[in-house]
């Protein structure tokens, strides 16, 4: 959705699919990953034996 909204602004200058995009961006921004268990950083696990 918030690329269609950015495709339909970039097409025809509509205001509000402008708005409607920074309004799903900055709701994508707010949203605590921590909260929800997903991090930035990988951990990496050991191999087991004989794995490449």
């Amino acid at each position: 959705m918030r690329e269609f909204s950015w495709k339909y602004f970039a097409l025809t200058g509509d205001v509000e699919s402008y708005l409607l995009f920074k309004a799903m961006e900055e709701q994508q921004d707010s949203i605590n990953t921590d909260v929800i268990g997903i991090q930035d950083d990988v951990e990496e696990l050991p191999l087991e034996d004989g794995q490449l």
